[in-house]
């Protein structure tokens, strides 16, 4: 009999509590699992762990938690950190899904006999008989869609995950769901920012988690040209505009960072788009290699629209070139390339 045991993460929220009944629903013995991530004795985490717990609880399924807190560290701050410090932006929840939701969690679920493992992302698994394989697929919800954060997944679990909600267009429907069955949770706000910055200031967590201070440079322009200072090159990203405490006769936006010389290249809106791009750090989910030029659609940010584009293998690199050239590239986002609704893979951009 086919093993029907699933360990699904809880994170207190709706997404996973509504997952929790559509599993028990469709015949899977579930049992939840809040995974302890960082020090934050605020009533928003306690509130998680007690959400998940309650949920549980009334729809009798068993709760546990389990601490990951060193591997949370180790794999998505300790990078957060470190991509700051490259002068690059970090997407912290690309690392979590690889090392910790579907990394950590998937080997707790085999330690205790779970044939799957379940969240509640938007997203799909399954079997495609045209490439004779377990894929990642875009969910319903076109606005909800988060398979951009999953490319990372090691490819050999596919066939072990579960998104319950991949058929759901409307948020909605869900919280319609979670009233009808009674769970408190049903009208819960969404949580936006990154988990480990529940106030969203990223840059007073760095300048208090790491070495990365306030140090003031010029501001540039592609020329060279002096147009004023700034205070760390932490505070600024690529494609930003506010807060550059500068006057132009035209907008300006931030360009890139130099490291070495500690400036904000600022310049027009034209000057953001690019044709061409590197990416590293490659993870393939439907092939395992790139023999020529391959079209697909890109991807460069989760709320950016799909590009198409050329990619080609150069060593352990992918070489990306845009058919029209793209706005605000950021170093240490992702790459992830599409084939109609199937995700190929994705890496790093450098």
């Amino acid at each position: 009999m086919e093993n029907k045991k699933v360990l699904l993460g809880m994170s207190g929220g709706v997404d996973s509590s509504v997952s929790a009944l559509l599993l028990k629903q469709q015949g899977y013995e579930v049992m939840g699992i809040t995974l302890e991530l960082y020090n934050n004795d605020s009533c928003c985490n306690q509130n998680m762990h007690q959400d998940a717990k309650k949920v549980c609880d009334l729809l009798g399924i068993q709760h546990i938690t389990y601490n990951a807190k060193e591997e949370f560290n180790k794999y998505v701050i300790d990078d957060f950190i470190n991509t700051y410090a490259k002068c690059q932006t970090p997407n912290p929840c690309i690392e979590c899904n690889k090392y910790i939701k579907f990394g950590v969690m998937y080997e707790k679920a085999k330690q205790i006999g779970c044939d799957y493992i379940a969240t509640g992302h938007y997203a799909k698994i399954e079997y495609s008989k045209q490439f004779n394989k377990w894929v990642l697929k875009k969910s319903n919800s076109e606005k909800k869609d988060q398979s951009y954060v999953l490319w990372s997944i090691p490819k050999h679990i596919l066939e072990h995950i579960l998104f319950p909600l991949a058929d759901f267009e409307q948020k909605e429907e869900i919280r319609k769901l979670a009233r009808s069955h009674n769970l408190e949770v049903a009208d819960k706000k969404d949580s936006e920012d990154i988990c480990f910055i529940p106030d969203g200031n990223y840059k007073k967590f760095l300048e208090n988690h790491s070495n990365i201070k306030p140090k003031s440079g010029n501001i540039v322009n592609s020329q060279g040209k002096i147009l004023g200072k700034h205070q760390g090159l932490y505070n600024y990203t690529i494609g930003q505009r506010k807060g550059l405490g500068i006057s132009n006769k035209v907008p300006l936006f931030v360009l890139g960072l130099n490291q070495k010389k500690n400036e904000v290249i600022v310049g027009e809106e034209s000057e953001l788009y690019k044709k061409e791009i590197i990416v590293s750090d490659i993870n393939l989910l439907l092939v395992d290699k790139i023999d020529d030029w391959l079209e697909v659609e890109v991807k460069t940010r989760y709320s950016s629209n799909l590009a198409k584009a050329k990619i080609r293998k150069e060593q352990d690199q992918i070489r990306v070139v845009f058919y029209e050239p793209q706005r605000a590239i950021t170093k240490g986002q992702s790459a992830v390339f599409y084939i109609g609704d199937i995700v190929f893979g994705g890496g790093k951009i450098i």
